[in-house]
């Protein structure tokens, strides 16, 4: 018999050991399940991690870290025991498999990892989806015509570093000098609340930042307890990576006595309450985290969604996708939503796949999963929004470049006639392409390509002394 292009099994979570590297070997349980313990031990620097993993790495790895952090990283280095502990979590790392590591990949990139041809697409922006364009308040984008993003904070209790708010979130790097939100926080929140309530036509909230889990308990509900004072709002989603990546957070006391009482309230008033975290691989799905996922839906929240980021290197493969999927939705009680396209900002290519790419493991994946656990794959167009990634109107394959149409307008096009007339424009990763292709885009773009740079240079001085 044919075997299957994939073959379910099932595979019991497990919580790795994290006395296996050397800088958690005293710690104890009761330690590690703090969530204040989690957030001091936070590894934020290169020397932080050499005293966790001590000799397991070599020199060579932590300076390409250290030149990463200086040349290329978009987001400053911050990474709990809780995810540091799901990076090559049955083994003891050495330096290849730690490189290999998939969470690695994208907590920890190095820059031996980036592209150093085209680092950034030539179209990369700090702001990719133009949200900061699109404030009607101080951190609130209104971008659908139902939908809005109220951005409470700018900080995590963990960095990605292919987060799509570089422009915002986090601390300042070398290469990113960050925005800053100005307005102290209850006058933001006030600002976000009296905008919500002059805009019947919004039903949806998506609450977010930063991340939830770093606003004090009692800001975040008094602020959910507002939004669910406003009669028109139907949905209210929290975004918190946290979930997985600090799941400690979300099973506080005082957490989930609060998380219980919003979600009472809001099921009195008829409106839906879900958590949306950001899980990218199947290896940090742990005991801890189904716990948290468990407990949020116990409380009385809705559901527990999971919004990850497709990246190659990570989970853009059939197999990773569908082993992921199922850890979700089998083990922790969450449901595989959306994999997004990672978003065309700054040194990001080398996790960027194209969106034939995209087409191709969205066809590989069905069929596997329950329908209502199927995740979308999409594509957030600037400008459009997301749409599954076969939505396109357009496609040349060769130039990489898809052209999208949209249906509404955002909150900067209420003046614009056109702006459902028209196509807009999103570019695959030049290194996906033909050879043609990238021809094109190297005449195009000179400037943004270090080899094309070379190649040119070495041209002119062979030229010069030719003459």
């Amino acid at each position: 018999m044919a075997e299957q292009p994939y073959e379910y099994r099932r595979r019991e979570i497990v919580e790795p050991d994290w006395t296996r590297l050397p800088g958690y070997r005293s710690v104890t349980r009761e330690q590690w399940e703090s969530a204040q313990w989690q957030r001091v031990n936070c590894v934020k620097n290169v020397k932080q991690l050499r005293a966790l993993m001590g000799d397991l790495l070599d020199e060579s790895f932590y300076a390409d870290l250290e030149a990463d952090q200086a040349q290329r990283a978009t987001m400053s280095m911050l990474v709990p025991p809780q995810m540091m502990n799901t990076m090559v979590p049955h083994e003891v790392p050495t330096t290849e498999s730690f490189y290999a590591d998939p969470v690695r990949r994208y907590m920890l990139p190095v820059l031996s990892d980036r592209r150093t041809d085209f680092p950034s697409h030539p179209y990369a922006t700090r702001d990719s989806l133009h949200e900061h364009d699109m404030w009607v308040a101080e951190g609130l984008t209104h971008r659908y015509p139902t939908k809005v993003l109220a951005e409470l904070l700018s900080t995590c209790p963990q960095y990605c570093g292919h987060c799509t708010r570089m422009d915002l979130v986090g601390n300042s790097t070398p290469t990113i000098d960050k925005l800053k939100l100005s307005l102290k926080p209850v006058d933001r929140y006030d600002a976000h609340i009296n905008y919500l309530k002059s805009q019947p036509g919004v039903r949806d909230v998506v609450v977010s930042g930063g991340d939830v889990a770093n606003v004090p308990w009692k800001n975040l509900e008094s602020y959910l307890m507002r939004l669910l004072d406003i009669d028109t709002i139907r949905d209210i989603r929290l975004a918190t990576k946290a979930l997985a990546g600090l799941p400690q957070h979300w099973l506080q006391n005082d957490v989930v006595e609060g998380l219980e009482r919003v979600a009472n309230t809001a099921h009195r008033r008829g409106v839906n309450l879900a958590i949306h975290t950001h899980v990218n691989h199947a290896n940090s799905v742990t005991p801890l985290v189904a716990k948290a996922a468990r407990t949020a839906i116990d409380v009385g929240v809705r559901d527990v969604r999971n919004q990850g980021v497709l990246m190659r290197g990570v989970n853009a493969t059939s197999v990773d996708l569908l082993d992921l999927c199922f850890a979700l939705q089998g083990e922790a009680n969450i449901l595989p939503y959306y994999f997004y396209m990672c978003d065309l900002i700054p040194n990001a290519e080398h996790w960027r796949v194209s969106v034939w790419e995209a087409q191709h493991l969205q066809h590989a994946i069905m069929g596997y999963l329950p329908g209502y656990a199927t995740p979308r794959i999409v594509c957030d167009v600037p400008f459009v929004g997301k749409r599954w990634v076969h939505m396109l109107s357009e496609y040349d394959r060769e130039k990489g470049i898809s052209y999208w149409t949209k249906n509404y307008r955002t909150s900067i096009e209420a003046t614009d006639t056109e702006a459902l007339e028209r196509t807009y424009a999103y570019y695959d990763p030049i290194y996906t392409l033909p050879e043609a292709g990238q021809a094109w885009w190297r005449e195009q773009h000179p400037a943004e390509d270090p080899a094309a740079q070379i190649v040119a240079q070495a041209s002119r001085t062979a030229a010069a002394l030719a003459y």
